[in-house]
């Protein structure tokens, strides 16, 4: 919250003037109803880094995919940013139960940023001159072949791996 906080209303932020919150729903998905997208509501999808911890066994991991899903929406001069985290459960356990990423700072500050890029362009119509692509995969990192069975996003068919990726 801090950082969505000093990036809005930093030199680097949106640079809009106008007043914007942000909130966590652990509930949302990328499906918006009629009256959503009437009310201006849009879907946002970033792929970030974090780190796990199993609340059961304690056991802790790195990803580089944990999928971060985004709803946002200007209305009457006034932001709104609803966040939901998707989280991975334990190779170990096997118990089906999800855990929350824990991210680091320059994550958020990134992710924000690449929020607010999106925006920009969506609220404000401003265009995007940084040639960067928004969204899912943008980067690919080495790490290990991506576990379907233990990614919340791909449970739910957020998450856009590629199938060649998967072992």
């Amino acid at each position: 919250m801090h950082t969505f906080k000093e990036l809005v209303y930093g030199d680097s932020g949106l640079g809009c003037g106008d007043p914007w919150a942000l909130s966590f729903s652990y509930k949302q998905t990328d499906k918006l109803s009629k009256k959503d997208s009437k009310r201006g509501l849009k879907v946002f999808f970033h792929c970030a880094y974090a780190n796990f911890q199993c609340a059961s066994c304690r056991r802790t991991w790195p990803s580089v995919r944990v999928v971060l899903l985004f709803r946002y929406r200007l209305r009457g001069g006034k932001g709104t940013v609803i966040m939901r985290p998707f989280g991975q459960a334990c190779r170990r356990c096997q118990d089906d139960n999800f855990h929350l990423p824990g991210f680091y700072k320059e994550e958020v500050k990134q992710a924000l940023l690449r929020l607010f890029t999106e925006i920009r362009k969506n609220c404000y119509g401003e265009e995007d001159d940084s040639g960067e692509s928004s969204g899912l995969g943008t980067t690919k990192v080495r790490s290990k072949p991506h576990e379907r069975t233990l990614c919340e996003a791909c449970h739910m068919g957020f998450c856009s791996q590629d199938d060649q990726d998967d072992k």
